[in-house]
């Protein structure tokens, strides 16, 4: 089954992260001496992992498929955002449960792991899934940590639409579009370094992991609620949609479009929303130790979705 070929993968990728935890914790090196390597991660890595996803030809089938993955990416987040605030009337979320309820770690993890199960030439269709994401949390999550009304005028658009990693889905876009292919050698080495995105991530989640206290985690008595709702309620709701609408029938591939739109969905907390919380003094801590256990967790939450899905 699909489902046990994800844990598998899923495990090998914890071995990483063990071996950064390692790092730490055996004194070599420190857990804020990472921050370099997450700046190569954000800035090289994931842009070359996202230019090289685009490099398929533009078929009728991909075409179709991209287009599904753009809107079932969309109608995601959209009841991602609507169901955090929702449920966080209901629970009285505030604003680290509410971010990490909704925005998953879509690229880090799932990219190596489509890549695993599927194939190189699928990840194209995780990228549809990070360009809403991308929009929806430096907007609507920002102003959730900041604890400001999300208005057009309020948020920095140009500084969404012009990061480093939009921008390497508009040089994508472009690529695949007019059906340019890069130049052997050029391609070779930033698909090589794109290869990196799982590895060097799960080696940054262990190192960070490494320099937690984890007696600090019974502090936080609300804990087990945003990661209830992240690993198990809000991937149930994306799943229903998923597979018991007819969006499937829109492309000739959808039912394994949508299969990665899931993934994407049922993801640990976004990483990305421990370094906002940090910039914008909302609580990183409890942020941090959410994402770490929904990282331990999804071995398991993330194969029993996939098997739900095939069933």
């Amino acid at each position: 089954m699909l489902s046990l070929i994800l844990a598998n993968k899923i495990l090998s990728l914890f071995v990483i992260m063990a071996l950064g935890f390692a790092l730490v914790r055996s004194g070599i090196m420190k857990s804020k001496d990472c921050y370099g390597l997450s700046v190569v991660s954000l800035n090289i890595i994931s842009p070359c992992m996202i230019i090289t996803a685009f490099q398929v030809d533009l078929t009728p089938e991909v075409q179709s498929g991209f287009l599904l993955a753009l809107l079932a990416g969309l109608i995601v987040q959209v009841m991602f955002s609507i169901l955090a605030w929702l449920f966080g009337r209901i629970f009285h979320f505030d604003a680290v449960e509410k971010t990490a309820a909704i925005y998953s770690n879509a690229g880090n993890l799932i990219i190596p792991l489509v890549t695993a199960i599927l194939g190189s030439e699928w990840v194209i269709y995780c990228t549809a899934y990070m360009c809403f994401q991308t929009l929806f949390m430096w907007s609507h999550g920002k102003c959730l940590l900041q604890n400001k009304p999300l208005s057009l005028r309020g948020t920095d658009w140009r500084g969404i639409l012009t990061g480093v990693n939009m921008v390497s889905v508009y040089v994508g876009l472009a690529l695949f579009v007019t059906g340019l292919r890069l130049p052997g050698p050029i391609y070779d080495g930033v698909s090589m370094v794109g290869n990196l995105i799982g590895p060097v991530a799960m080696l940054i989640t262990g190192i960070i992991m490494g320099g937690l206290d984890f007696r600090q985690l019974r502090s936080y008595k609300r804990i087990a609620l945003p990661v209830t709702f992240r690993m198990v309620v809000f991937p149930l709701c994306a799943l229903a949609v998923l597979k018991f609408t007819p969006l499937a029938a829109l492309s000739p591939n959808g039912t394994s479009v949508l299969l990665i739109t899931l993934l994407a969905a049922a993801g640990p907390t976004a990483s990305t929303i421990n370094q906002m919380a940090q910039i914008y003094d909302c609580n990183a801590g409890y942020a941090s130790s959410i994402n770490v256990i929904t990282t331990l967790l999804c071995v398991a939450t993330m194969p029993l979705m996939v098997a739900l899905y095939e069933l």
